[in-house]
């Protein structure tokens, strides 16, 4: 048995797709960019790519909490899934970019979604009392990050 918690948001951006994955992609810039990114250190070097990984802490619902992220998949300029584990929830982030305007603009979506295989007890009920409250909560935390990215994805594109 496994308990899942899924969330899709997404919005137009008034930036090229060039400039949208220039600020999902760029790990150094994030605490900056991204307003609920408080720390972020990265554990590998190299360029943006399927094996990047990085330890990013955020403050969400008035609580801080550190995960490992690792990029499992990436096609850049077009769409980017990473993973986190915890214990026995594993978190999975899809983003997809879509050109629109020719280019001139991109529809930016992102796919959220938590599974704990195996729930206990605790985590089934947790997922039934809390899961509507959670839903909407992480609804707007990603508001909140896509709206962070449009931001500087425009200065980017302004530039």
């Amino acid at each position: 048995m496994s308990g899942t918690h899924e969330a899709r948001v997404e919005r137009r951006v008034e930036a090229s797709p060039a400039a949208v994955w220039e600020v999902v992609t760029d790990l150094e810039h994030a605490q900056e960019r991204l307003s609920q990114v408080t720390n972020l250190h990265l554990i590998t070097t190299g360029p943006y790519a399927v094996g990047t990984g990085w330890r990013e802490t955020r403050r969400m619902m008035g609580a801080s909490d550190t995960q490992e992220i690792w990029v499992v998949d990436s096609d850049p300029e077009r769409r980017t899934e990473t993973e986190a584990r915890s214990g026995n929830t594993t978190y999975r982030t899809v983003m997809t970019l879509e050109p629109l305007d020719e280019g001139a603009a991109t529809r930016l979506s992102v796919h959220f979604s938590a599974s704990t295989l195996d729930p206990n007890a605790l985590q089934r009920m947790a997922l039934r009392v809390v899961g509507p409250l959670g839903l909407k909560l992480t609804e707007k935390a990603l508001r909140t990050e896509l709206d962070d990215i449009a931001t500087a994805a425009q200065e980017i594109d302004a530039r």
